[in-house]
This record gives structure tokens, sequence and C-alpha cells, in this order.
């Protein structure tokens, strides 16, 4: 049996480490790193730097008429693809670059599955373009939006695009060798390549679902009935991320099969609830 190494961190209990997890090395957090770019989008808007109703091809050399907005990239509902064309094979995006980006951006009137704004479909290029897009809008590079935006309002150390080697929890393989994780700092990133601590997940998570201290969350978090959550899940780590009015939770495990991160954290919070409701 494989021992996967776990950390759940919560409001419920005292913080879970199993199998070797650690709170203060950096994890890969995936597409949880999208609620942080809507944050940023958000926060841009707030300011009046953009609108969310501003179309994409203001600021990228996207093609007329496609009428996909910010907001659309921002809520999925932009009509385009889960992925960008051409991903695959063991590190799927380490040729997705900027120059990859703009070809892409070029050609989104042929890729889009529906107009904008009339279905949902969850797109990690939609996210990419979105990262772009304000990069684009404000001159300024993703990490500095995001530390300005985000990271610096709520006193949240520990995220990096490419934190240092030595403080990276890696998956290990039968002999005991990390695996290499996917290359995220490309084009993808405001997508899905965010590392950080457990820690400072933890710290983002309570600053913004919890405390709500840069005002209500952003269109990115997803809902559930009273629960606001994100996951993410690259080949070799997964998230879940979430907070109900009693409380808040992050799992991580060094496993890129989701599902199973998701089920802890879902059953974690039912424990406590049902707990709660057994007691009153």
């Amino acid at each position: 049996m494989i021992r996967v190494p776990t950390c759940v961190l919560s409001s419920f209990e005292p913080p879970q480490l199993r199998n070797g997890h650690s709170l203060d090395l950096f994890v890969q957090i995936g597409s949880l790193t999208k609620p942080l770019t809507a944050t940023v989008l958000t926060a841009l808007a707030g300011r009046a730097a953009l609108s969310l109703d501003d179309p994409l091809e203001s600021f990228l050399p996207a093609p007329e008429g496609t009428g996909i907005t910010l907001r659309h990239l921002a809520e999925h509902t932009s009509g385009l693809p889960r992925l960008p064309p051409g991903i695959g094979g063991r590190d799927p995006y380490a040729d997705f670059d900027a120059q990859a980006l703009e070809a892409v951006v070029r050609q989104l009137d042929t890729l889009v599955t529906a107009p904008a704004g009339t279905t949902e479909e969850y797109s990690n290029l939609g996210y990419a373009l979105l990262g772009a897009a304000l990069v684009a809008a404000t001159r300024t590079p993703y990490e500095e939006l995001l530390h300005r935006h985000v990271l610096d309002p709520l006193g949240v150390t520990d995220v990096a695009a490419d934190p240092p080697s030595g403080r990276r929890l890696c998956r290990r393989g039968l002999f005991g060798r990390p695996q290499g994780p996917w290359t995220m700092t490309g084009a993808i990133l405001p997508a899905g390549g965010l590392w950080a601590t457990p820690e400072a997940t933890a710290r983002l998570v309570t600053g913004l679902l919890v405390d709500r201290r840069l005002g209500e969350p952003a269109p990115a978090w997803q809902k559930a009935g009273h629960l606001l959550w994100h996951n993410g899940a690259t080949g070799s780590a997964s998230v879940f991320a979430g907070a109900v009015p009693q409380g808040w939770i992050v799992v991580h495990r060094l496993s890129g099969r989701s599902a199973a991160t998701d089920r802890l954290a879902v059953q974690t919070i039912r424990r406590f609830l049902d707990g709660a409701s057994a007691q009153a």
C-alpha cells in the first residue's frame, strides 16, 4: 500500500501531518492559483484600472467578435476549451510559453466551443488568458500583481512560482528519488502554477473566505450549498481548500489523484458538522 504524504489543516481539529508531509515546505497548489488570479482581477476592477466586462481584445491580440470578456474568463463562461491545443505528455505545460500563448490568442475564434456567456466549461486556457490580460493591462509581471493585490495585503509570504529547490516537498518514486514536478512557470502560471506552504495556503483561505479582508470572494471560488471551495491538481500533488460558516479546511496530498483529496476534505467537514449537530 502506497503511503501518501498528507496534510490536513482546519479550524475543526489540530493539524494532521502524515507520511512525511510538512507545514513549512512549498508544495504545488495547482488550480488553487485561480482564485488568487481572480482576486487580482477584482482588486484591479475595484481600483478602476479595468472593468470585469472589458473585452479580451482590449488587452491581447485576440480576433474581434469573440465576445469574451474578463468576467467570462474568470467565471469559466468564455466558451473556450479546458486545455490549450497541443497540451500533453509527462510535462504537459513545459512548452506553453508566452509565444505559444500568443499563437493561441490569435486563433481564439477557431477554438471557442460555445458563444461567450452561454455555458460554463472549466478552462485552464481561460485563466492563462486572464493572467496575460492582467499583465498587459497593468504592464506589471504576474507575481508582482499577486504580491501587490493579494499576498501583501493579507500579510502572506511563502507563495511563489519557483521556490528554492531546497524548500520544495516533492513526491518520491519507488526508490526514494524525488519526482520532477510539472513545469508551470510559463503562460499557464496564472491558471495553476503556484507553490505555497500549507501554512501560507491556510492563511490565504482564512483571509479570503473567512475574514474576507479583501472583500467578497472572487468569482473563481466554487459553491456547493454553504461551502465555498476550490481544488487543484498537478501530476504529483493535489489540494482542496474551502470554508463553511462554521469553519475552514485545507487538505494537501502528494498525489495527483484529486478525487481522494476532495473526499478527505469533505468527510472532515461533514464529521465536524455532524458532531456539532449531535451536540446541539
